[in-house]
């Protein structure tokens, strides 16, 4: 059994006032130290509601304000500790090189990132933290990051609900479907690194 079986047998093992509270905070871990599998807890919340344990409602609430509070979190630590302080400290979950690639990111894309952040699970937390440096407008950044918050929890909550009530089965697919997601998504991201580096070349 695994670390994350052994947490989510006691996640069913507390009281569903609990339940709710760990899963708001798990969200919003995941964001602060992206080694967590929040995802994976979130479908777990799903696979709850389909057992009639809790309530389709309260989860996405929960896990929404952990998602949203998550990603505003860092956006602070960005913008009060500055752009040198990452830079040079270069942490394996924050890398410098992945921060300055969100930064070029920016300069072209702007809030349109942070609408999109949720839909980039390796680097969604260094989004939040560059956001931060780039001192984009905090009421801006908010209404997108809750916005991009609400459609990819939905999605979850909607595919760990309508898989059923059989965990095993649901972890499974959930991993199955986030596999070819990512591999989707670094495809793509490829071939717009390959096709900026073309132009690049091309102006020299």
């Amino acid at each position: 059994m695994t670390w994350l079986d052994t947490f989510l047998d006691f996640l069913n093992s507390l009281p569903d006032v609990l339940l709710y509270l760990v899963l708001g905070v798990s969200a919003f871990v995941e964001n602060v130290f992206p080694p967590i599998p929040g995802d994976t807890i979130t479908a777990f919340g799903a696979f709850l509601v389909g057992t009639r344990r809790l309530s389709f409602v309260g989860v996405y609430i929960a896990t929404l304000a952990g998602s949203f509070g998550g990603f505003m979190f860092l956006f602070w630590v960005g913008r009060l500790l500055g752009r040198r302080f990452f830079m040079e400290r270069d942490y394996w979950f924050f890398k410098a090189h992945d921060m300055r690639r969100a930064e070029s990111w920016f300069q072209k894309y702007g809030y349109l990132l942070v609408l999109l952040n949720r839909f980039f699970p390796g680097i969604r937390s260094v989004i939040s933290i560059t956001c931060g440096i780039s001192h984009l407008k905090v009421l801006r950044v908010s209404l997108f990051a809750l916005v991009s918050a609400a459609v990819w929890n939905l999605i979850w909550m909607m595919l760990g609900y309508a898989i059923g009530n059989n965990w095993d089965a649901v972890r499974q697919k959930m991993a199955d479907i986030m596999f070819h997601y990512n591999v989707g998504v670094m495809a793509v991201l490829g071939v717009l690194a390959v096709i900026v580096s073309i132009k690049i070349i091309r102006k020299i």
